[in-house]
């Protein structure tokens, strides 16, 4: 059920595959490593109690969705606005690849602010556990262990094949600033589209 959920092309994919675009293989990946990090913390509020009550509650709910919309908009313009970074040698700038802790921490902050994980956590997670074998938490953050794991897998091969299409644009600067342009594009268009949706579509 995991593995048919996650393949899918959905929010997480488009926010993995503009993180490859703009930032390239290495970006993607820990943008995905990232992301799923972001998860735990959603799968233990779950299997806690906590999930629930955010689940439940329109005010809290709208707030971690917005927090989340906006924080994809300030990653996509900030990808647009240094599309060109590295490219023009002789212009001294200075800015340059990101830090895998900073890719990881970006990633980590749309994960866990991913208001849609925390419903599909609180809906599906308890219909495949054992209430007569006991420890009803464990068992919860095991099954979402276990689905991060299949998320982790499928998304790192999107980010792979994403950054190896960026690749060849790589080899000419102002298609590389275009391609980076794209991938800023999509997160923008993921965020607003987040803001945009029902409180608990």
């Amino acid at each position: 059920a995991s593995l048919i959920l996650v393949v899918v092309p959905g929010p997480s994919v488009l926010f993995v595959i503009g993180r490859s675009l703009s930032h390239g293989r290495r970006g993607g990946v820990f943008s995905v490593l990232g992301n799923e990090l972001g998860s735990l913390p959603l799968v233990a509020a779950v299997a806690l109690g906590v999930g629930t009550v955010v689940a439940q509650s329109v005010v809290l709910f709208t707030v971690i969705k917005m927090l989340g919309a906006a924080y994809l908009i300030y990653l996509g313009v900030l990808a647009i606005r240094h599309r060109r970074a590295g490219l023009d040698t002789d212009a001294g700038d200075s800015r340059r690849a990101l830090k895998s802790s900073t890719l990881l921490r970006q990633g980590f902050i749309v994960g866990v602010t991913n208001p849609k994980s925390i419903v599909f956590f609180v809906a599906a997670l308890p219909q495949f556990v054992n209430f007569h074998a006991g420890a009803i938490s464990v068992q919860m953050m095991v099954l979402g262990f276990v689905f991060i794991l299949i998320a982790f897998v499928c998304d790192a091969v999107w980010a792979l094949l994403a950054s190896s299409a960026a690749s060849w644009f790589a080899r000419s600067p102002r298609r590389l600033a275009a391609v980076r342009g794209t991938g800023g594009g999509m997160m923008i268009a993921l965020g607003g589209s987040l803001a945009l949706t029902g409180n608990k579509d």
